[in-house]
């Protein structure tokens, strides 16, 4: 495949097969669940990579040909509205490679909104439309999966982050409303992605919930150490570079695989190795430090935005790196932590805000570049 970017690592979304390291297992049973009639749930920790894995199933040959791909992203909603806004925007977005008269039919059909079609620079129709005052949601979202049972190839929605619905104020209702459609949607298949692996297995999983074992679940883990070495190595030589295995071994080592991180990092390594050159673990040093040094105004002001509490906590979990069992007394001593309820409130508050994140009853800081930030500026590591 010819390679057109002047740097192969990729770290804002997904830009074809070519940049796109290994998942061929996982693409294969994605296609297999769904073009044999399964719903998926699709699983990980944040920015292991599943958006792109989505993107890269709608890529294939196969559900390109023979299926409308339609991504929805659930995180920025706060309720019903919001969602369809975001479901309309995505089916209108999946349509314009079929032109104009294609988009306007769907929104032609849904009749509970007020329709605006505007053009974008390119003169293709851009979403526009705004649910009404006095029109209840459910109407759009029925119209919505109506055009989707009334389309004439079949469909497959990813909807990502789809947990979040459950902190809608009638998440409850939410819940209960989605799957009565999808239960009733035989010309559309379904991927539910979610980052919190948990809540997403008690969605589909327990019997008192509305989604029990609508579909299958699929976990997704980091890319393998020996697939990203190849995947970065290959990156290096198409470009006439070279690249120490040992940088691939520490960046996976000190981000844990998480592959966003490791992207980041190597996209540096790739800038500051000259044609013909070798990428080396020295190069790995300044990359983080230039990645640590363009963060630093805005990890600053978040950080001093934060309260004494805050700032106390976040600091206790990044010193640990991987912080235990952060309520018990051990913990908050050797911190030197106010009391347990005060930490299990701050705790609650740095989830909300997306600065931590837990796994079983180990806590990190979410974004490990801030992460590393604390640690060496304010902590002095």
């Amino acid at each position: 495949m010819e390679l057109t970017r002047k740097n192969p690592f990729v770290i804002n979304g997904y830009d074809g097969p070519q940049y796109f390291c290994d998942r061929e297992e996982e693409t294969s049973r994605l296609i297999e669940l769904l073009t044999n009639g399964n719903n998926v749930v699709l699983t990980s920790k944040r920015r292991i990579g599943k958006t792109d894995l989505i993107s890269h199933l709608f890529a294939q040959q196969e559900i390109q040909e023979e299926y409308l791909g339609i991504y929805v992203d659930a995180y920025p909603t706060g309720n019903l509205s919001e969602l369809i806004e975001a479901f309309g925007k995505a089916v209108t977005d999946a349509l314009k490679p079929k032109g104009r008269g294609a988009i306007e039919k769907f929104v032609e059909m849904l009749t509970s909104l007020r329709s605006e079609i505007s053009l974008d620079f390119q003169g293709m129709p851009v979403w526009g439309v705004g649910l009404g005052p006095s029109v209840k949601p459910e109407i759009t979202l029925d119209e919505i999966f109506h055009y989707l049972n009334a389309a004439k190839i079949p469909c497959i929605v990813a909807i990502d982050e789809f947990q979040q619905i459950t902190n809608y104020p009638n998440g409850s209702r939410v819940e209960a409303l989605l799957r009565s459609y999808v239960q009733h949607s035989p010309n559309t298949r379904f991927i539910f992605a979610g980052s919190d692996r948990h809540l997403m297995a008690e969605m589909f999983t327990s019997g008192a919930r509305p989604f029990f074992q609508s579909a299958t679940l699929l976990g997704l883990a980091p890319i393998p150490k020996d697939r990203y070495l190849e995947f970065c190595q290959r990156l290096f030589e198409a470009y006439g570079k070279r690249l120490a295995p040992e940088v691939v071994d520490n960046v996976y080592e000190r981000f844990r695989g998480i592959t966003l991180y490791m992207h980041k990092v190597l996209n540096e390594v790739f800038l500051l190795t000259p044609k013909d050159g070798l990428g080396t673990i020295e190069d790995v040093e300044i990359a983080i430090c230039k990645l640590i040094d363009n963060g630093h105004e805005g990890y600053s002001t978040l950080f001093n935005q934060l309260s004494e509490r805050q700032r106390e906590l976040l600091l206790a979990i990044a010193r640990d790196v991987e912080a235990h069992e952060i309520n018990s007394a051990n913990f908050i001593r050797r911190h030197k932590l106010a009391s347990q309820s005060a930490v299990a409130s701050t705790t609650k508050l740095l989830l909300e805000k997306d600065l931590i994140t837990r796994e079983d009853s180990t806590y990190t800081i979410y974004d490990q570049i801030f992460g590393l930030w604390l640690r060496r500026k304010i902590l002095k590591l």
